[in-house]
């Protein structure tokens, strides 16, 4: 894989333009552009066409003429035309396209363009943020959006908090020790499938410590010279995966699986290319790592 490639996604298929956001009359600008694309969204799932290949089912101006600017959010500019998500609840009477529906995006992904996928795991991220920020977490009072909907501000005038969309980074690393890779898996996955290192960073820990302390407590193999990879948003629901690479002597103590992991183990390259183990899927930073090492980089 080319190193300059961003992950899936991931790039520039969006141009936020974080200052529109900041005009008190963001919305009705919105709604008064014929241009204006409308990305729908219900809980975590958003209106798609599914056939003959699965692509957002924007909506235009005509279709949300009446919608309330509080289920509105300016996600930037789209393929050159603004675009704005639209949260709509079960009991919603509008009308939609033929043959759209809502739909989850974790399966559909690999089918997607890249920038649509991008895209809906940006309205994903930000959806499921707002629908967990309902409510003050230092005063109880609900909260109402500001800032174009990327801000939630505290009703009570005498707390009038804001708070603002949360991610939660998590390493994800794969380890060599020269001619082998350390891969686990978990007990949910498909038979014979196998990834990276990953877990969450906690409090007080740099992403280097994160990295030594998830590898040693999920197979007991000590590593050092964690090196940055990439990154990849990851919206299932809210992470920001930070890829590594690190080296383990080629001494290393007998891998010992704990944790969440069923099993880990050591596979080299021969093993991987005769089908020892079912790689993550191709749109995973897993894979990204996995792959560049079968291909010596």
């Amino acid at each position: 894989m080319d190193s300059d490639q961003p992950n899936f996604y991931s790039g520039p298929y969006v141009d936020r333009r974080s200052e529109q956001r900041e005009g008190a009359d963001w919305a009705r600008a919105a709604l008064e552009d014929p241009g204006t694309l409308y990305l729908l969204g219900s809980g975590t799932r958003h209106l798609v066409y599914t056939q003959p290949q699965p692509r957002i089912a924007f909506l235009e101006g005509a279709r949300v003429a009446a919608a309330d600017s509080s289920r509105l959010v300016l996600l930037g500019w789209f393929r050159k035309r603004r675009c704005v998500l639209l949260e709509v609840g079960p009991d919603s009477a509008m009308a939609l396209p033929h043959g759209a529906s809502f739909e989850e995006l974790r399966p559909l992904s690999p089918l997607l363009s890249g920038d649509e996928a991008g895209l809906l795991a940006y309205a994903r991220a930000l959806s499921v943020w707002r629908a967990r920020q309902r409510y003050c977490g230092a005063c109880g009072a609900a909260t109402v959006p500001q800032r174009a909907g990327h801000c939630m501000r505290c009703s009570n005038e005498a707390c009038a908090q804001e708070f603002f969309p949360r991610l939660d980074p998590a390493i994800i690393v794969l380890v060599t020790d020269g001619a082998r890779a350390l891969l686990g898996r978990q007990a949910s996955w498909p038979a014979s499938r196998y990834s990276t290192i990953a877990g969450f960073v906690e409090p007080g820990e740099s992403l280097e410590d994160a990295v030594a302390r998830e590898v040693m407590e999920e197979t007991g193999v000590p590593v050092a010279g964690a090196r940055y990879d990439s990154s990849q948003p990851w919206p299932f629901p809210a992470s920001l995966m930070i890829g590594f690479r690190a080296s383990a002597p080629p001494d290393s103590r007998p891998v010992r699986a704990s944790g969440e992991l069923e099993d880990a183990r050591w596979f080299t390259r021969d093993e991987i290319h005769a089908g020892a183990a079912l790689l993550p899927p191709a749109h995973s930073i897993s894979r990204r790592l996995i792959s560049a090492w079968l291909e010596g980089q």
